[in-house]
């Protein structure tokens, strides 16, 4: 009962759309900046017997602040619909 397929006429459409596109594309700074803070992280939570240094810290803070600017900057595109410098 729970097996069956259900058929329907509208084709499937598996391909992001143009606005979907368009979405990853201006959230594209703030990826990219939060997979640098996971970097970040990553390195201070595996550095092993070692004290994490002071550049490790600073990076960290560094990607920190580079996550919270590209989600201003994407709020405020969005907001008024223009690209914040």
């Amino acid at each position: 009962m729970y097996d069956e397929v259900y058929e329907t006429d509208e084709p499937e459409d598996d391909e992001p759309s143009a606005a979907d596109l368009a979405a990853i594309e201006d959230e594209q700074e703030v990826i990219e900046a939060e997979i640098a803070l996971t970097d970040a992280e990553i390195r201070l939570i595996t550095v092993g017997r070692r004290k994490a240094s002071e550049l490790d810290w600073q990076r960290y803070r560094s990607a920190q602040r580079a996550v919270l600017a590209a989600w201003l900057r994407l709020a405020i595109m969005r907001r008024f619909g223009t690209r914040a410098a």
